[in-house]
């Protein structure tokens, strides 16, 4: 368990930084000239960037057994790297940022969930996931309000709160100092592979990269969000939806734990398949407010609502395909089957922010209808090709 609160302070702290730079990189962006493509790919490549290197250090930690190095490594190259947001200039200085900043994240995650997985139980292993979500969620919610108090107490300008991102992230690197490899990774036999990935494993990890196409960025609900808030200014609507997030957040932060739990006591596929439907009730939700177009008290309580749901959806469907791909992989390759199914999945995010990002410049309601329908299809696909004895 030590491990497990150890890592979860990290991610509190890495996500702390984080978060007060991903809520306002969209409105960055549009400041200097961005559009809905330009922030698409910036996301898209950034999180295609990490998942690329997500395969490689899983499987060259799986080699050397230097888990905890890698996950050092990686926390704190990202922080470094967030210092180059402030000296940003232009949206394509930050197209080139943001995947150098991702770099790190692609080197930390696949070894740091392998010593998440092995330090629990099988049974608890989807708790001891929800735990360390649980406590980067509550780092989110602290970046959030960050953010909020910022700007609308202080007015910082947004490139001196990535300044101070930056600081807080270096922090993040010293409880991993005290992280202990388990002795079942350790002693693991020699890694065999991709090919020792199971069949059932590389179905998943298709049906997940479907469904990756459908979960494109939430940078673009953040700037629907803004737009419904149209009618104010640019203070006040980055400050509405700063606390909309800030909701978001505390749903993920909140359900986290109990989601892992869910996991264990109703089973993965169980879990899985709700939560890519509840991506798609949460898009049709987006979709039906810009057609809907209430008053400014009602917009606030349905996006309210959504955003919660949000929370839900991203609590839940992280910890359980994250356990799920451990359950289907044996220890001497859990590094590697955790960094090809992030791969995959990442890599989606290049043609899923592109796509939605094209879809948001024809018009701002289809981004949302295409992700309805995708999240729907792989929810579909998933109960036809994934066996049920493997959940």
């Amino acid at each position: 368990m030590l491990n497990v609160i150890l890592l979860g302070l990290t991610s509190l702290l890495a996500d702390f930084s984080s978060e007060m730079v991903f809520p306002i990189l969209p409105f960055f962006i549009q400041s200097l000239g961005g559009a809905g493509v330009a922030i698409g790919l910036a996301f898209g490549i950034g999180d295609a960037v990490a998942a690329v290197f997500k395969v490689i250090s899983g499987r060259w930690a799986d080699k050397t057994k230097k888990y905890r190095t890698f996950v050092f490594a990686g926390y704190a190259f990202s922080a470094v790297a967030k210092f180059l947001y402030p000296l940003s200039s232009s949206w394509r200085q930050i197209l080139a940022v943001r995947p150098i900043e991702r770099i790190g994240k692609g080197f930390r995650d696949a070894p740091r969930d392998a010593i998440l997985s092995e330090s629990l139980s099988h049974e608890r292993r989807g708790r001891g996931f929800g735990i360390q979500r649980a406590m980067d969620s509550a780092g989110a919610i602290l970046g959030s309000l960050a953010v909020l108090i910022f700007v609308f107490y202080f007015d910082l300008a947004l490139s001196k709160i990535f300044l101070i991102s930056a600081v807080i992230a270096l922090f993040a690197v010293v409880p991993i100092i005290f992280v202990k490899v388990p002795e079942q990774l350790k002693i693991a036999k020699k890694a065999i592979g991709f090919e020792g990935l199971s069949s059932q494993l590389k179905k998943f990890i298709l049906v997940a990269s479907v469904f990756a196409l459908a979960n494109f960025s939430y940078a673009f609900m953040i700037l629907k969000t803004q737009t419904l808030f149209g009618d104010l200014n640019f203070k006040k609507a980055l400050s509405s939806t700063l606390l909309l997030y800030i909701f978001f957040s505390i749903f993920d932060t909140g359900f986290s734990t109990l989601a892992g739990s869910w996991s264990d006591k109703f089973g993965r596929r169980k879990v899985i398949i709700s939560s890519y439907i509840l991506l798609a009730v949460v898009f049709f939700g987006f979709g039906a407010i810009s057609l809907w177009q209430p008053d400014r008290t009602w917009t606030f309580i349905f996006l309210f609502i959504l955003f919660a749901l949000y929370g839900l959806f991203r609590a839940t469907v992280n910890i359980s395909q994250k356990s799920f791909v451990c359950d289907l992989s044996g220890v001497e390759i859990r590094g590697t089957a955790l960094g090809t199914f992030e791969t995959f999945t990442g890599l989606a995010a290049i043609p899923a922010g592109l796509i939605a990002g094209l879809l948001w410049n024809v018009n701002q309601t289809l981004p949302f209808i295409y992700g309805l329908v995708l999240s729907l299809f792989a929810a579909l696909l998933f109960s036809v090709i994934v066996s049920k004895k493997s959940a």
